[in-house]
């Protein structure tokens, strides 16, 4: 059987994963990924260094899963996130040189989705897609059973979303800041007058699963502003199901909450009064959590 390293490139850290081709991991790890206010590529690129080292002699060929806009094709880099010294480098193809073994690059939002319609919760689907709630909101979508990048390949970033048309010069009006991690913190700590820089997903779910009344206020608004969105994607694309992922949909009070939003967002439509039927977003659980990336990434290289 066939082994392979894949790379799940972030801001903080670079995890990456000896896998076979059925997607079980045999080994995994996770290295410091260069900051990138004050480190190069070529400093990046001695840490993946040390990793391919390791494991040269036992795979086939290198996926690599990462922040930003780029072309899945030979890994160009229009935008790299918190990795910005990779924007403007072909990262596929000079990886490729470097190391002499097939190397593929993809989005970490596309590569959650991928997971999923491989072997998670959108597996079998037709229409589907993924949203990441992390420090922004990440994601992919599935069309007619396969991965939809857009022209430019940015479908799915949903960060970008404009929530609020009146203030499109602040940072608060898009998707990513108001449903991420900061935007939940701000939420909470508006209900409760304490500084949102002292939340967190582990704290917040704390206070909120111990019935504090003023986080779960927050926790509600913080949800009814999702399902708005969550709506609109339905309405765009007509899926056959959503799955939300990130380390905060593990919490079952999330999906509670989010389902009554949903549920009170379509009970509220006027437009009902002309035409009754309503699509309804159907939501889930993502299955894969901090793996999603590898096995995307995977999943892609393996079908390249």
């Amino acid at each position: 059987m066939k082994n392979y390293l894949v790379f799940d490139a972030g801001g903080t850290f670079t995890k990456y994963a000896l896998m076979d081709e059925n997607a079980e991991i045999l080994e995994k790890d996770k290295v410091p990924t260069p900051d990138y206010r004050t480190k190069t590529k070529e400093d990046y690129y001695a840490v993946l260094d040390g990793v391919v080292e390791k494991y040269r002699n036992r795979i086939e060929g290198i996926a690599i899963s990462m922040p930003g806009m780029l072309d899945n094709k030979d890994g160009y880099c229009v935008t790299a996130g918190y990795l910005a010294y990779l924007a403007g480098s072909t990262v596929g193809t000079e990886l490729f040189k470097r190391y002499g073994i097939p190397v593929s690059v993809e989005n970490d939002g596309k590569c959650a989705a991928l997971a999923e319609f491989w072997r998670g919760s959108l597996k079998g689907c037709t229409n589907g897609a993924v949203v990441v709630l992390g420090s922004g909101v990440a994601g992919g979508i599935i069309l007619n059973g396969k991965l939809f990048r857009g022209n430019h390949f940015t479908a799915g970033e949903y960060s970008y979303v404009c929530t609020d048309a009146k203030k499109p010069a602040e940072m608060e009006s898009y998707w990513g800041l108001n449903s991420g991690a900061e935007g939940l913190a701000r939420i909470i700590a508006k209900h409760t007058g304490e500084n949102w820089q002292t939340y967190d997903g582990l704290k917040i779910f704390g206070l909120a699963n111990d019935g504090d009344e003023k986080v779960l206020a927050g926790l509600k608004e913080y949800t009814d502003s999702l399902a708005v969105q969550i709506y609109n994607l339905n309405i765009y694309l007509d899926l056959d199901i959503i799955a939300i992922g990130g380390g905060i949909s593990q919490q079952p009070l999330l999906h509670k909450y989010l389902q009554r939003s949903l549920d009170e967002v379509l009970e509220n439509i006027p437009l009902r009064k002309i035409s009754p039927y309503v699509p309804e977003p159907k939501i889930t659980n993502c299955r894969f959590y901090n793996d999603a990336n590898l096995i995307g990434a995977l999943y892609h290289f393996m079908n390249k």
